[in-house]
């Protein structure tokens, strides 16, 4: 993961290509992000309060993720039917595998896919993107203990 200087450096520089500036907020959440495979606004709103700084209302936590999703900096996944989790982009390219039993979530190459994409693109010419969503089965431990 890029270091947090960098990363902070990076996305000042594309907020002010966008006309947008770095805020407090932003540099916040971006912080709360960093390091964490996935959080929800929930999540993240809770990570701010504890960052020592004044408490950010859920509303600017969202506001805020979408203004970074925006220019590319953040990404949000479904896992489930609940909030969307949202991580760093430079913590993209995987598919996300969650246990229905345990609610384990795995990583794997969005790479694991590619024969799926091109099968779906070859038959409709839409390009599917796997990464937004969550493929749900059980994990080999819970398949195990099924099993037995």
């Amino acid at each position: 993961m890029q270091a947090m200087a960098d990363l902070g450096a990076d996305v000042g520089d594309r907020l002010r290509r966008r006309g947008m500036r770095m805020t407090d907020q932003r540099r916040r959440v971006i912080n709360a992000l960093a390091g964490h495979a996935h959080r929800t606004p929930e999540e993240l709103t809770a990570a701010v309060a504890e960052d020592g700084g004044a408490p950010l209302p859920p509303s600017t936590v969202y506001r805020t993720l979408e203004a970074l999703e925006q220019i590319g900096v953040v990404r949000h996944t479904h896992l489930d039917h609940g909030a969307p989790t949202y991580h760093l982009e430079d913590h993209d390219g995987h598919l996300h595998l969650v246990c229905r039993r345990c609610g384990a979530v795995l990583e794997v190459p969005a790479s694991h896919a590619g024969s799926f994409v091109e099968q779906i693109s070859a038959q409709t010419g839409f390009m599917a993107d796997p990464t937004h969503m969550a493929i749900h089965g059980r994990c080999a431990t819970c398949h195990e203990e099924l099993s037995s």
